[in-house]
């Protein structure tokens, strides 16, 4: 186990992520898929506002930067021209039922049913962007994802005494990183001919 203030070095490394994702807006190479990524702040920031009521401090500051990061993103991506890739049906279906989920995770007052619609929010938001790393890795960052996972990796190291209510979530977040990273590099560790949701 490791101490709860390695947290922090967590912190840094997402906000560093997030810093690299805006340049790579900039530099026309990220594309985020808006729909991934409102729900991806939209979540946390929930949660942090009821972590806030509920009286914590300092420790609800890591589950403030997961949905600030994502609002970053999403400002600069619009400011951006063709700063974010265009929306289709399919990514509507999925933001749709994430936020159908996050509506059940504000509104339910069981902790563990609570952690599985918030859980089920988060992986239905990332359904747009794995699908869209997938066939156009180009389109991606890795670093943020990469940075992201090391983050939830440190947050679980610390955890004392393990519950799925105190678990489950960040080990959910680290499979989704894991997924999203092998999306996006693939093709180099395969090469091109590995196979493809349009083969």
């Amino acid at each position: 186990m490791l101490p709860e203030k390695i947290v922090y070095i967590g912190i840094l490394l997402q906000l560093i992520g997030q810093i690299s994702y805006i340049v790579s807006i900039f530099r026309g190479r990220a594309k985020p898929n808006l729909v991934s990524w409102f729900i991806w702040m939209l979540a946390p920031l929930i949660g942090f506002f009821f972590m806030v009521k509920a009286g914590a401090s300092f420790s609800a500051l890591p589950v403030f930067m997961a949905g600030f990061g994502p609002f970053l993103v999403i400002l600069f991506s619009i400011l951006i021209k063709n700063g974010y890739w265009k929306i289709n049906a399919f990514d509507l279906y999925c933001g749709a039922l994430a936020l159908l989920a996050l509506i059940f995770y504000v509104f339910t007052h069981n902790l563990g049913v609570s952690i599985i619609f918030a859980i089920l929010s988060d992986a239905l938001a990332s359904i747009p962007t794995i699908v869209k790393s997938w066939k156009f890795p180009e389109t991606e960052s890795g670093l943020i994802y990469f940075f992201a996972m090391i983050s939830n990796i440190l947050g679980l190291l610390t955890i004392k005494i393990w519950s799925f209510s105190v678990s489950a979530f960040g080990v959910s977040l680290v499979l989704q990183c894991a997924i999203i990273l092998f999306c996006i590099y693939r093709k180099k560790i395969f090469g091109p001919s590995s196979v493809s949701f349009t083969s």
